[in-house]
């Protein structure tokens, strides 16, 4: 099967949240679904965005011959549903809940209305959808080109751009993250047997340790990818 990934930079939830602008307060509307619900499926119209408050959504398509392709796993304070914003009209994924969700949904038509009103917030917009592409295709082409080793060392490395911190007492840095082993495994287009070797014969080089929620790279290793 093959995969690829998206990190966001920065939460915006708080940022694009309706409460957070007086005009739009009617528009802030939270839905909750249960694991395993569609959130949105193929071919849905794309009229809204969506923005977690709390939770897990799995983004995805199927191929021709039924393969499922996961593109990406938000978790809280993440953006997803966001081509809706340059003109797409058919959704070309699908978005399902990993675990009990709670989103605000936001129509385009009041992202655009905000996005009017403050030519900085709209500028922002822009950049994160920029961003989020320009990821997507890199890890795209890193996804194919290298094996799955590299992969993983190149995720733990955006891992600790994203959730990590330097650890004073032991000058280690700890990532604190949201994603469990099956996550990983799904990203990295990889069994999660095959991830789990891979964690361990990173533990026996000496070059990190890791948990259920946190790995630990060891302060003598400075970078894990080039």
């Amino acid at each position: 099967m093959a995969y690829t990934w998206s990190l966001i930079d920065v939460n915006l939830f708080d940022a694009l949240c309706p409460h957070k602008y007086g005009n739009f307060k009617k528009s802030h509307v939270f839905q909750q679904y249960k694991k395993e619900d569609y959130i949105y499926f193929e071919n849905d119209h794309s009229d809204k965005i969506y923005l977690i408050e709390n939770g897990k959504v799995k983004i995805g398509y199927y191929t021709e011959d039924g393969r499922e392709v996961v593109k990406a796993i938000h978790v809280k304070g993440d953006v997803f549903g966001e081509k809706a914003i340059i003109g797409e009209e058919q959704r070309d994924e699908f978005a399902v809940a990993l675990s009990e969700v709670s989103i605000c949904c936001l129509t385009v038509e009041t992202l655009l209305s905000l996005m009017k009103d403050n030519q900085h917030f709209s500028l922002k917009i822009y950049k994160f959808i920029g961003l989020r592409f320009k990821k997507i295709e890199r890890r795209l082409s890193i996804l194919l080109f290298k094996d799955v080793k590299t992969r993983l060392l190149e995720f733990i490395n955006e891992l600790s751009e994203q959730y990590g911190a330097h650890c004073e007492h032991t000058g280690n840095y700890i990532i604190k993250h949201p994603y469990t082993q099956k996550d990983m495994a799904s990203l990295l287009g990889t069994s999660r047997p095959t991830l789990n070797c891979l964690f361990n014969e990173l533990k026996e080089d000496g070059i990190l340790n890791y948990n259920r929620r946190a790995i630990i790279l060891y302060k003598n290793v400075e970078t894990l990818a080039g």
